[in-house]
């Protein structure tokens, strides 16, 4: 028997999985992390503790676990959040942490100054995709303005799926699909590096080799091994970002495939037969030649379950909080007995890609308890994904179907908001561990013991969500809308204080 590895660095925690030719999971492993915020705005990680640390960690668990020997590991692939901002020297040493995806917004000045100097319409035209708080290009640029001395240094720009295959393998290279989100920098169309829409953020020889997400980046090397416990030699795919992991794990790879992840953050795939460009969403390449993919994205969601439990449930243990406090949702009724929750507690993703949008209960009275603030701040993150889910049938790409996953599929509340406010049916598959199931899965398709259909095989449907009509949520979701765009200027000048 052969085995596959697929492992994930998540926004709080990684994971990693140990599957063989069928599918079954032999090993799991898991280990935390926090995610770092120096300044309002910017989220970061340690390249070295939580990236290339977790990954040390947690192969040599699944190893000693497993009691699989190393050899009989066909092949790794891993994921990570992503797109990230990662500045090395020569040595592929980090200059900084690594700055997270669209959560992190201390590049808004070059977002604005770009999006002037080159025009909105020719970035979308090329790049595929509207500059936001998602695009690394303009915090590469940040970097080269905010920190001279160390941009002096920096010899390539690196992603977090990057940095884990250069210290596995010593070769640095990067997805399409990532590749897709370091605009303005990269052509969908010519699928390649470009300087032509601006040449003063990063030349292309500063940036990744690019391949497709199962193709062989190369081997583990005798230092890998030595570190992780692996066999040198074992083959390591490019991976990808952990969304796309994730989507692949469900079984996502049909025109009209959803994929709604429930994770730190909602995160939305849509498998297209065409590419599909909107300021609203977001755009790449699939993960092998000829796919196309629509993305949508919340800025905080799976966090703010964290931050509630974190300020308002101290008492309960960790063990339990979150049935607990699910419990306490139970109690009170869909509309959460007339209260909003707007969940822009780091500004917003899309469709509305507005970095200075804050979040807030409104709606409070002397009746409402802790319960009724519990569901109100599930269904504002629901009310936020029907947003998306509004903006795919705007532009004529209704989801054909949805497949759930993510730890937040456990929260029924949470699920079956989401269907209800979205209007639209879902469906949750047998395993739900998520990105590094999908990892071990494309680790299998690159060295030829899985085919793409087989993960219907590997991961069964076990249960669908239906959508329900509750008059509260009717009445809410316009007016959801409504206090977002109403308070947008106060949140804006608040933000000024920040």
């Amino acid at each position: 028997m052969r085995y596959t590895l697929g492992l994930d660095i998540g926004t709080f925690e990684s994971k990693g999985v140990l599957a063989d030719e069928g599918g079954r999971i032999v090993a799991t492993a898991a280990r935390p992390h926090k995610m770092l915020v120096p300044e309002p705005g910017w989220a970061e990680h340690r390249a070295d503790e939580d990236w290339w640390g977790d990954f040390v960690a947690i192969t040599r668990d699944l190893l000693q676990s497993s009691g699989i020997a190393p050899q009989d590991i066909a092949a790794i692939a891993t994921s990570a959040i992503g797109p990230c901002m990662l500045p090395v020297d020569a040595h592929g040493r980090p200059l900084m942490n690594g700055v997270l995806y669209g959560v992190d917004t201390r590049a808004e000045r070059e977002i604005g100054e770009l999006t002037d100097r080159i025009r909105a319409d020719r970035i979308l035209e090329t790049c595929g995709n509207a500059l936001t708080s998602q695009s690394v290009g303009p915090k590469i640029l940040w970097l080269r303005r905010n920190r001279p001395g160390l941009w002096a240094k920096t010899a390539r720009i690196l992603t977090s799926t990057t940095y884990l295959t250069f210290k596995l393998t010593g070769d640095y290279v990067i997805d399409h699909y990532t590749a897709a989100n370091f605009s303005p920098l990269y052509d969908v169309g010519k699928l390649d590096w470009t300087t032509e829409l601006a040449d003063d953020i990063a030349p292309p020889d500063m940036l990744p080799r690019l391949l497709w997400s199962t193709e062989i980046a190369g081997h583990v090397t005798a230092a890998a091994a030595e570190q992780t416990g692996l066999a040198e030699g074992t083959p390591v795919t490019c991976g990808t970002i952990d969304a796309a992991a994730e989507a692949v794990s469900v079984g996502v790879r049909h025109s009209g495939d959803t994929m709604m992840m429930y994770g730190s953050t909602i995160f939305i795939i849509q498998v297209t037969d065409d590419p599909m460009r909107d300021p609203r969403l977001w755009y790449a390449p699939w993960l092998t030649p000829g796919g196309h993919a629509s993305m949508a994205g919340l800025a905080t969601s799976g966090t703010l379950t964290h931050w509630f439990r974190d300020q308002f449930a101290r008492e309960l243990p960790n063990d339990t909080a979150f049935a607990d406090l699910g419990a306490e949702a139970e109690t009170s009724p869909p509309g959460a007995r007339g209260l909003l929750f707007l969940p822009y507690f780091s500004g917003e993703r899309t469709p509305i890609h507005d970095p200075k949008a804050r979040g807030s209960f409104f709606g409070l009275n002397l009746t409402h308890d802790r319960g009724d603030m519990y569901r109100a701040l599930l269904e504002g993150i629901a009310n936020g994904t029907g947003h998306v889910i509004e903006t795919y049938r705007d532009v004529g790409q209704t989801p054909r179907r949805i497949l759930a996953v993510g730890g937040g599929t456990r929260n029924q509340i949470w699920l079956q908001a989401t269907s209800d406010i979205g209007g639209a049916p879902q469906i949750v598959c047998e395993k739900t561990i998520g990105a590094s199931y999908g990892d071990a899965f494309l680790a299998a398709c690159a060295v030829g013991s899985a085919q793409p259909d087989d993960i219907d095989r590997w991961n069964p449907v076990a249960r669908h969500i239906e959508p329900r009509r509750h008059a509260a949520y009717d009445r809410q979701y316009p007016l959801f809308r409504q206090l977002y765009t109403q308070t947008r200027d106060i949140a804006a000048a608040l933000g000024e204080t920040d």
